[in-house]
């Protein structure tokens, strides 16, 4: 497992650069975002095609991470299945059931190893692509503040799309989703 940033970005980087050569975009959701984010950091650093679009789902802007005191890949199990279903971080599923717990628990803690020691090697300033934001209403992970902060990211903010739901709001909100997506990706490539 990886559980570096830089690392999980070199990985797509090398997988999608035979990709490259026609309009694509990125949708990332939670730690995605922040991978779609880096990989276009990479791409506009290298000076290499931008994505014609980018959705951030249910992750604040990293360039503004606070100073959360969670850090969850430090939490004893307990700990950590009890932050996962305060902030509703994850299904009951998951969380609740011995036999799925031993098989995720080692992917939640990389994951959020990860996320907890990532650190900006570079600022890139605002990146040249349309950039929209989605959210939950009752996300506890990600909050409005948080999602309209990639305006700053992006000289091409398209806005914030809020959704009912938490973390998981785009369970519920698929096909809306999809073609808010679609039609965004779409005004993009025309």
């Amino acid at each position: 497992m990886i559980d570096d940033c830089d690392q999980l970005v070199d990985y797509f980087h090398t997988a999608i650069g035979p990709l490259l050569d026609r309009p694509f975009g990125f949708f990332g959701h939670s730690m995605g975002a922040l991978l779609a984010y880096q990989l276009t950091c990479r791409l506009h650093h290298d000076e290499g095609p931008l994505p014609a679009w980018m959705g951030v789902s249910a992750y604040g802007n990293p360039r503004d991470a606070g100073d959360s005191d969670a850090r969850p890949h430090f939490m004893s199990d307990g700990e950590l299945r009890r932050w996962l279903r305060d902030v509703g971080g994850s299904t009951p599923q998951l969380v609740d059931d011995e036999s799925v717990w031993s098989t995720f628990a080692p992917v939640f803690r990389n994951d959020f190893k990860l996320l907890d020691t990532w650190t900006s090697s570079r600022s890139p300033g605002a990146l040249p692509i349309p950039l929209v934001a989605f959210g939950g209403s009752s996300d506890e992970l990600a909050s409005e503040e948080s999602l309209l902060s990639w305006q700053t990211s992006t000289t091409h903010f398209r806005g914030l799309h809020r959704y009912d739901g938490d973390h998981f709001y785009l369970m519920s909100h698929q096909q809306h989703l999809a073609a808010v997506v679609t039609a965004a990706m779409r005004s993009a490539t025309a």
